[in-house]
């Protein structure tokens, strides 16, 4: 039979039914704070490819402090399901006072919980959007992130389309308009003094110059700045029986970051043999040149040998070309070709920066100058690409640059894909004009402030991206503005970012017309503003820079459109034969 509950088990089983209930709301709270705790803990998810900042010792600390502020959460959270429990036993001795504190305290878990999960999806939210722009940079700063929420360029206005119009034409075209007069002017002469150096070796047994190849701004039409500046290059192969074997630094998986797009120059036989002394298997000239031994070497020819040897171009115990002998050769080349040909000239001719190899001076009797730089490289197997000499500079971190690594330049294929890409845009592209704008505009703000960590290379990188991101008609003369102002966003975003990739390294988006190697379209992408990861200081000064320049350029257009300087009527002098 069944039996009828009488009132006093009825109101047990309800104070048993609010006793589960709270306990569950409890149990559920303390799982909210440690999937809370889980989410924020750095050390159990770390995330990857993070550089370590700097301050290493403050960020352990500040984990340390957060890690002891969730142990004493944990307690209190203890402390409370404790407090749950003698609450409950409080309910069943006091039925109608435990009625009335078991539904308060219901509707307070109740409240509690909704902003636990409030506070969760927020937190979640927060770590979403500082992780997602800065993949390489662990825990950035404050100063470091406040661009991201603002508007673009931080609201900085730029000059409108009627004015960068005024200013390019009267300013950039009328100041660029000898360049072709300058490039005739450095051609000829360089002509003339390679085939003195020519002259000066030996055809058979010295390295052989071949024909000079013009690259960068001169040769891309962008050039802004003065004095007007020619890059040459000058390919070079060694003598019989040599040959060289580039390598390059995508062939070998223990290449530091650092060294990320150099490689070295392997000196081979030419029949791929080892490098060996050819002293005692051939008879030297007085000219012939042996990259394995110096001129203190204790080996002489069997030829009896009382000539000296040309200086070691191979680095020391190694096989491999050694940039800094290789410049002094060329160096002592070039003195003794233009000692052959001074007479014939009105100037004369002397080196110019010494941190750039192969920087030339020519100086005219009335005082003016003009610079240019002749530049030894040597041709990546069959390809467009040459290996250029660096100075050994202190790197970020270790130890300094090995004299053997070459930088691979790619300055004939970016001239390539601009003339190519010339072809396809509107008549009147502005792509160029916004290059020279911005080159201008960092030009004039390196000589306010000092140089900043953006170059001119970093610029041109910028727009080669756009350019293979946009369409054709988007470069119309008249979106000079448009262009201009997203070409600074981009630029923005990619110091905002600490991120800017290398046009052509691991870029499979450039077209196969180009003919860049496999290898190189293959490789991992190269990080241009890596260093801005690794140096706090000159990443926040070259942020700062860009901003001033942007704050600065409306007044630097304004004022160079009504004043133009008088240097920059000036066209080169005539060189005169005697």
């Amino acid at each position: 039979m069944l039996r009828t509950l009488g009132p006093a088990e009825t109101d047990v089983l309800g104070m048993g039914e609010r006793n589960t209930t709270a306990m569950a709301l409890g149990l559920f709270r303390v799982c909210l704070v440690v999937v809370t705790a889980i989410i924020n803990h750095p050390l159990l998810f770390p995330r990857e490819n993070a550089t370590v900042p700097e301050n290493e010792e403050e960020i352990i600390r500040k984990m340390q402090e957060h890690q002891e502020k969730l142990q004493l959460e944990q307690l209190r959270l203890e402390e409370e399901v404790s407090r749950l429990v003698a609450e409950k036993e409080a309910l069943q001795q006091a039925e109608e006072e435990g009625q009335q504190q078991s539904e308060a305290h219901t509707a307070w878990d109740l409240w509690s919980t909704l902003c636990m999960i409030l506070f969760l999806i927020i937190e979640i939210w927060r770590q979403d959007h500082q992780d997602g722009p800065f993949p390489e940079c662990l825990g950035g700063d404050e100063d470091e992130l406040s661009g991201l929420g603002g508007s673009p360029l931080r609201g900085l206005p730029l000059p409108n389309k009627a004015t960068l119009g005024h200013f390019y034409e009267h300013c950039i075209r009328s100041a660029t308009g000898d360049a072709t007069r300058t490039r005739e002017f450095v051609e000829g002469f360089v002509d003339d003094l390679l085939e003195a150096l020519r002259s000066v070796c030996n055809r058979d047994t010295d390295m052989e110059m071949e024909d000079f190849i013009g690259v960068d701004s001169m040769y891309e039409n962008w050039q802004v700045e003065r004095p007007l500046l020619c890059q040459l290059f000058v390919p070079f192969i060694p003598p019989e029986p040599y040959s060289f074997h580039p390598e390059l630094w995508c062939s070998s998986l223990s290449v530091p970051l650092d060294r990320q797009g150099y490689g070295q120059i392997k000196v081979t036989l030419a029949d791929g043999d080892p490098l060996g002394c050819i002293c005692d298997k051939t008879k030297l000239g007085e000219d012939m040149l042996c990259l394995l031994h110096g001129r203190n070497s204790g080996v002489q020819p069997s030829g009896g040998g009382s000539h000296e040897m040309e200086d070691l171009l191979c680095s020391r115990e190694s096989s491999y070309l050694d940039a800094m002998q290789v410049m002094k050769w060329f160096q002592v080349a070039l003195t003794r070709a233009w000692h052959r040909i001074s007479h014939k000239y009105e100037f004369d001719l002397a080196f110019g920066q010494l941190d750039t190899p192969g920087s030339l001076k020519i100086k005219f009797r009335s005082g003016k100058f003009m610079p240019f730089i002749l530049t030894p490289v040597i041709q990546c197997n069959d390809s467009d690409l040459f290996f250029i000499p660096q100075l050994p500079k202190e790197p970020c971190r270790g130890t300094p640059a090995s004299s053997t690594d070459w930088l691979l330049s790619f300055a004939v294929y970016e001239r390539q894909f601009l003339r190519m890409t010339a072809k396809a845009l509107p008549e009147g592209a502005c792509h160029l004009s916004c290059l020279q704008i911005a080159s201008f505009l960092l030009s004039k703000q390196s000589r306010l402030t000092g140089p900043s960590g953006l170059s001119n290379y970093h610029l041109k990188t910028a727009l080669l991206h756009l350019l293979l991101s946009r369409r054709a008609a988007d470069w119309k003369g008249s979106q000079l503005d448009v262009r201009l102002q997203e070409l600074f966003c981009f630029l923005e975003r990619s110091l905002l970012e600490k991120k800017l990739h290398h046009f052509f390294v691991g870029n499979r988006k450039v077209p196969e017309a180009m003919g860049l190697p496999e290898v190189v379209r293959r490789a991992e992408p190269i990080n241009l503003f890596r260093p801005f990861v690794l140096q706090r200081t000159l990443y926040r000064s070259t942020v700062d820079s860009f901003y001033e320049m942007l704050k600065n350029a409306p007044t630097l257009i304004s004022e160079y459109s009504l004043h133009v300087p008088s240097d920059h009527a000036s066209p080169p002098p005539k060189a005169v034969a005697l």
